[in-house]
């Protein structure tokens, strides 16, 4: 996906500079031609050859060298970078860039750039540092005139203690800057609201009723809408899925949950895709403690409905967007088209979840898209992120 584009990475004096080597690696397999730029610093982490090897291209790491391969095509690299990523990026090089200090060649390009290509910091640093009101300014600074910042992680430090500080997981790094050079702004101004994952339905303290899905169609959906500019909440079931970064994340565990977050922020939303597979029925007695087999060898237990949340909202949902999906094992489409004028959805997504590599749990989906109208779009089996970004793409389209 990033065929064609050109980034220039800055790697920083942190102990985190090995992982910038993993970084140009993923780089590269998805295409991206890449400068590496080092600081002096960072060489005594890691020497300058593992770049250029990975690379392909030599390393700059002397503002005054005379190399004339470091010119791509007689442009300077400051003109030549569509993405300049700084991973790792210390205190201090995020401090120079914030007071307009160019004294080597990493601060000098990024000086040299200016609004010609986006600029993007991965931080790693000892916690204390990261809290310091003077290193907080700095961020803030650089976040107002349109640097971004992926947010370090909580976890061991090289220092030994443990906290904020760590460099942000690889591929998320990665994905941060295929989004930036990939995706549109046309949800600037909107704010999304997504529901994934499974609901569970509890029988005693032990035991519930639940679903297979894993919440990685919704976590797409919600990733992808942010990164076109908008503004997403996420209401989610259990899942394993790491809460995304930028979004509002609220969890819960039952359908009735579900229902209260969702009406809760309905008001605030655009557009509403409800990706959660909702349990359909819910024990009508919970037991307290815990239902013992010895006393119950063949318990009854009795169900009822559970609030249908997409019918409720299509009752209220005036000028809004509402996309809905329709999980089946047979007749998809006469299901799907029922499900799509009973709950008055402007959009519904059907798929078959009995096919193979599609469906619950899968990284993998394949899909028809039905629109209000009858107008009707399949979609081949794809990766989950890049059906979310063709679901988006039709949504625009609902007038």
């Amino acid at each position: 996906m990033l065929k064609g584009k050109k980034i220039l990475l800055g790697v920083t004096g942190s102990i985190a500079a090995y992982k910038a080597a993993e970084i140009l690696s993923l780089l590269k397999k998805k295409g991206a031609d890449v400068f590496v730029i080092m600081t002096e610093a960072a060489s005594k982490f890691i020497q300058p050859l593992t770049f250029c090897v990975l690379s392909g291209n030599p390393v700059v790491d002397n503002l005054f060298s005379t190399n004339d391969k470091i010119i791509v095509k007689h442009i300077s690299l400051s003109q030549w970078a569509d993405l300049i990523l700084i991973a790792p990026a210390t205190a201090n090089i995020i401090g120079k860039i914030a007071q307009g200090i160019a004294d080597d060649m990493l601060t000098t390009t990024v000086m040299a750039s200016a609004s010609e290509a986006k600029v993007i910091f991965a931080p790693a640093m000892n916690k204390n540092m990261l809290s310091n009101p003077l290193y907080q300014q700095n961020v803030e600074k650089l976040t107002s005139l349109g640097y971004e910042f992926i947010d370090s992680e909580y976890g061991q430090l090289a220092c030994g203690e443990v906290g904020e500080g760590r460099l942000a997981n690889i591929e998320d790094i990665v994905d941060t800057v295929e989004y930036a050079l990939i995706f549109k702004n046309d949800y600037q101004g909107k704010t999304v609201l997504v529901t994934a994952s499974c609901t569970r339905e509890p029988i005693d303290k032990v035991r519930f009723i639940s679903n297979y899905s894993s919440g990685k169609m919704g976590f797409a959906l919600a990733k992808i809408a942010r990164t076109r500019g908008a503004r997403v909440i996420l209401i989610t079931g259990p899942t394993s899925l790491p809460a995304p970064r930028g979004i509002t994340t609220i969890s819960i565990e039952s359908a009735e949950e579900m229902k209260k977050e969702v009406f809760k922020y309905f008001s605030k939303s655009d557009i509403i895709i409800s990706a959660a597979a909702v349990a359909d029925f819910r024990p009508k007695e919970v037991f307290a403690g815990k239902i013992k087999k010895e006393k119950n060898e063949n318990p009854l237990i009795e169900l009822k409905r559970t609030s249908d949340i997409l019918y409720e909202l299509g009752k209220k949902k005036g000028d809004k967007v509402l996309v809905g999906f329709a999980a089946e094992t047979e007749n998809m489409a006469t299901n799907a088209l029922k499900k799509l004028k009973e709950k008055r959805l402007d959009l519904i997504v059907a798929n078959d979840i009995s096919e193979k590599e599609a469906g619950f749990g899968s990284d993998k989906n394949r899909a028809r898209l039905i629109n209000n109208k009858g107008t009707v779009r399949e979609l081949s089996l794809m990766p989950k992120i890049d059906m979310a970004e063709k679901i988006l793409d039709e949504i625009l389209k609902i007038k």
